[in-house]
């Protein structure tokens, strides 16, 4: 088979959050259909789910909606018409990894081709003591990681693996029908690990997604870099992006009570945050108007040699008008 050659995400729409406002569960799907279609048509390449199945710290409450993540986009893919479709990012420890690869295949398969494999190690504890997965150490979820490779790069690309290790095995797997994305659907490893992570990013992906805070991200370009080196791989046959929290409205007073919303519906007042908070709060946000918030994309997406950029809306990213302006903002900033 050929290897493969993909478009890399340049504009991604993350949807993380399923509790939204005056939105029953009856009606939770058609609005973040609309959503992922509001994306699409305001110039996102593609649309990313978590693969989570409680709500993470932070954005809410454990108890809080969580759609599972590929049934989603099977049903989205139906909704949508050129947007890429995918997770940010699969937990490993949550399937075995061949029936992973049927799930993406299908995917690729019901959506004509616009599949995408972002996977990672897993990493919420809660969830897996709640579920019964297994959860281990790090270094064993890493172990696991690596051997679901071993399974799922050759499954994609339309080869018949034989594999036998210490957590999976696989025996002259077939897959059929074989993804339709001649070379298989784009590998994407998410995590932001220097010595591991992009190791395998650098042995075996496409794309590789940060979910750093920006002034990391020549750090982690550098690391990249060594092991790209090392495997004798070039950078340009990696994409490179980073995930972000985003908070943009009209003006930036707009924006900050978009976030301190955000935060009052988590039981949290921005004014009466201690400072530290404040800070870390302010770290995880890229937060403005449009014309700060196209600086920052200039200054520490493109300046820093980023490929693309994944954002989600924790503030009013439920809401149709913000993601349009999201993705006028954003498309014009990376245009630059």
């Amino acid at each position: 088979m050929p290897a493969p050659t993909h478009r890399f995400t340049r504009l991604g729409f993350q949807i993380p959050n399923f509790t939204l406002p005056g939105v029953p569960d009856a009606e939770l799907f058609e609005r973040v259909a609309g959503m992922a279609g509001k994306a699409e048509e305001s110039g996102f390449d593609t649309v990313f789910v978590m693969d989570h199945f409680y709500q993470l710290p932070m954005l809410g409450p454990a108890e809080w909606n969580m759609l599972e993540a590929y049934t989603l986009l099977g049903a989205l893919a139906a909704r949508t018409r050129t947007a890429r479709l995918g997770t940010l990012v699969t937990g490993n420890t949550y399937r075995n990894p061949a029936l992973l690869g049927k799930v993406v295949t299908t995917l690729d398969v019901i959506s004509g081709g616009r599949a995408l494999l972002g996977i990672g190690t897993g990493w919420f504890e809660q969830e897996h003591t709640g579920l019964g997965f297994r959860f281990g150490t790090l270094k064993e979820r890493f172990d696991r990681l690596e051997e679901a490779l071993a399974i799922l790069v050759p499954m994609l690309r339309d080869e018949r693996p034989s594999f036998a290790g210490k957590h999976y095995t696989a025996h002259e797997l077939i897959n059929r029908p074989a993804p339709l994305q001649a070379g298989g659907p784009p590998l994407m490893i998410g995590g932001a690990g220097e010595k591991r992570t992009l190791r395998l990013v650098a042995e075996h992906a496409q794309e590789s997604n940060l979910p750093c805070p920006l002034a990391e991200v020549p750090r982690k370009l550098e690391a990249l870099q060594g092991h790209l080196d090392a495997v004798g791989r070039k950078r340009s046959t990696v994409g490179v992006s980073v995930l972000c929290s985003l908070v943009l409205a009209p003006t930036t007073a707009e924006a900050e009570q978009a976030r301190n919303r955000f935060l009052a519906q988590r039981g949290m007042d921005w004014n009466t945050l201690p400072e530290a908070m404040k800070q870390g709060v302010s770290r995880a946000l890229v937060l403005g108007d449009p014309d700060t918030v196209s600086e920052i994309v200039r200054r520490k997406v493109l300046e820093a040699g980023l490929d693309g950029l994944v954002v989600n809306l924790p503030g009013n990213g439920h809401e149709l008008e913000a993601i349009a302006l999201a993705g006028q903002v954003l498309d014009k900033a990376l245009s630059a």
